[in-house]
């Protein structure tokens, strides 16, 4: 008898991991708890030599499925092999040790849901800051609380301006998987902003939807911030931006362009100390 092909979910959440045995557990089960529960479940295992795919054997649910690469892609080549493997209409990804509320991908689903001419490029929301512990040290978010659609150009010359990814982690965006076919692939020229690039190119084909709740949780460590907060994170922004920016809507004005260049600098320094104080 030949096999029934299986519908397509609505939704693929992917999880691309690499020694993650320590808080991918956590993560898993924030994915398998959605309120909504049309989606599939992707753990990309790039070769994890800690236990990690012992972890995930502990979870039994038919929209989990575990890959592991024959050989080690890197952050760049995992986050990519998500894209090709995801069969869903939408698409969220989310970095092993980060966590999804309740309702993340239902309020997520029905902004894309109720967006039928796909004027909306994504949407995002913001996310709850944890500690190593899982202690919420503070929340991030967009600066306007009170928005909800954002033109595209909105969005990103705010993001230059305040030197920082306003969108968010993957863990708080969502987007239509078919924009991919249009966007590419993750680009890592600039490794620490691999997201906010994938966002700016998401957002030269539509607008963005801001959810004010925190509807992710996005861990940080010491070790994890005393190599990104350096001064190669707010090189790389500002390479982003000044290869991005030019194709703009909207032009950065002089302004625009003296912030982008100064405030990651500030950004990183501020963020310094406070990671000084909550993560000792």
């Amino acid at each position: 008898m030949a096999s029934v092909t299986q519908p397509a979910p609505r939704v693929s959440v992917c999880i691309p991991t690499y020694k993650g045995a320590a808080t991918i557990g956590p993560a898993i089960a924030s994915v398998l708890a959605q309120t909504f529960a049309d989606f599939e479940l992707l753990v990309i295992d790039d070769g994890s030599p800690d236990g990690t795919a012992d972890v995930v054997a502990g979870f039994s649910d038919p929209r989990l499925r575990y890959l592991r690469n024959p050989v080690n892609l890197g952050p760049e080549g995992n986050w990519n092999r998500c894209l090709d493997e995801a069969r869903g209409h939408y698409f969220k990804l989310l970095p092993h040790d980060d966590l999804l509320r309740a309702d993340c991908l239902a309020r997520q689903v029905a902004v894309l849901d109720a967006d039928p001419s796909k004027q909306l490029a994504l949407v995002f929301s913001s996310r709850d800051v944890l500690g190593p512990s899982g202690r919420r040290l503070t929340t991030r978010g967009y600066p306007d609380a009170s928005a909800e659609r954002l033109a595209s150009a909105d969005v990103c010359v705010a993001c230059a301006r305040r030197g920082t990814n306003l969108l968010g982690e993957p863990g708080a965006v969502m987007f239509r998987r078919e924009l991919a076919t249009l966007v590419g692939q993750f680009d890592a020229r600039d490794p620490y902003v691999i997201d906010l690039d994938y966002w700016f190119r998401l957002l030269a084909h539509g607008d963005a939807w801001y959810v004010a709740e925190p509807l992710a949780s996005f861990r940080v460590s010491a070790n994890q911030w005393s190599v990104l907060l350096g001064q190669q994170q707010s090189e790389d922004f500002r390479r982003c931006v000044a290869r991005h920016s030019p194709h703009w809507p909207r032009p950065l004005g002089a302004l625009d362009s003296l912030l982008a260049r100064i405030t990651p600098g500030m950004n990183n320094l501020a963020r310094r100390l406070f990671y000084s104080v909550y993560l000792r």
